[in-house]
């Protein structure tokens, strides 16, 4: 399958550490521990793809304040994850080159982004999602200039930001949530809690760049504590 070309070279200086982290392994390694080992068998093909996209000042070495990842929240009334906060993306088609290109028309179709304000840096191991059970990959990217990201498919999300790094890395809005058992890394932003898949990933992208702050991660709490009078309107089952 010929998918988009990687362009590692596209990352500002300020990325440059994450992508070689991603590109060694190491970081792959840690999204798997940190989700219990939910990696797929070997030579299981991947289902899905979700674009972990970083904007900011592309002329910048260290990270720039104005640096943000793209979020999206889910519908409430979505049959799955509804309510939940994620990268864009879904699905690989049978009409896709690969996990990259989904990853890229998935996030135009949610978000509006255009693709060729994207440069696809990375991509770190599949993982398998809790629930579903699907494979997904997820690929790193960065765009000097994204435009103005917006909730294109309102049926399936209904809001579209980004996020500010240096807001998502304040140790004041990091904790972790339990549910089942299972303990997570969390943040809260805009009213919302990111959680699961989602919070995983940015923990071990922060983690893996050099970024993160000390924070108290014996803070743990329910997950439907967290989400009480957050702006998720998730349903838990």
């Amino acid at each position: 399958m010929r998918d988009v070309h990687l362009t590692p070279s596209a990352a500002p200086g300020w990325l440059a550490s994450l992508v070689e982290r991603l590109h060694d392994g190491s970081a792959s390694e840690l999204v798997s521990k940190r989700l219990a080992g939910r990696s797929p068998g070997s030579g299981r093909p991947d289902d899905a793809a979700v674009l972990m996209l970083f904007a900011g000042a592309e002329e910048a070495a260290a990270r720039p304040a104005d640096a943000g990842v793209l979020i999206t929240h889910r519908t409430p009334t979505m049959r799955s994850h509804s309510g939940q906060m994620a990268f864009p993306g879904g699905r690989i088609d049978p009409g896709d080159d690969g996990p990259v290109d989904a990853a890229l028309r998935e996030a135009h179709e949610e978000t509006g982004l255009e693709r060729w304000r994207v440069a696809p840096l990375a991509t770190l191991t599949s993982v398998t999602t809790a629930g579903s059970n699907k494979s997904v990959r997820p690929i790193l990217a960065y765009s000097a200039d994204p435009g103005q990201p917006y909730a294109a498919s309102p049926a399936e999300t209904d809001d579209v930001f980004f996020a500010p790094v240096d807001e998502l890395l304040d140790p004041a809005n990091r904790f972790q949530v339990r549910l089942m058992g299972w303990d997570g890394p969390a943040f809260s932003i805009n009213g919302y809690v990111v959680w699961g898949f989602t919070g995983v990933l940015l923990d071990v992208l922060f983690s893996a760049a050099g970024w993160e702050q000390p924070w108290e991660r014996e803070r743990v709490l329910p997950l439907e504590t967290a989400l009480r009078g957050s702006r998720n309107e998730e349903r838990l089952r």
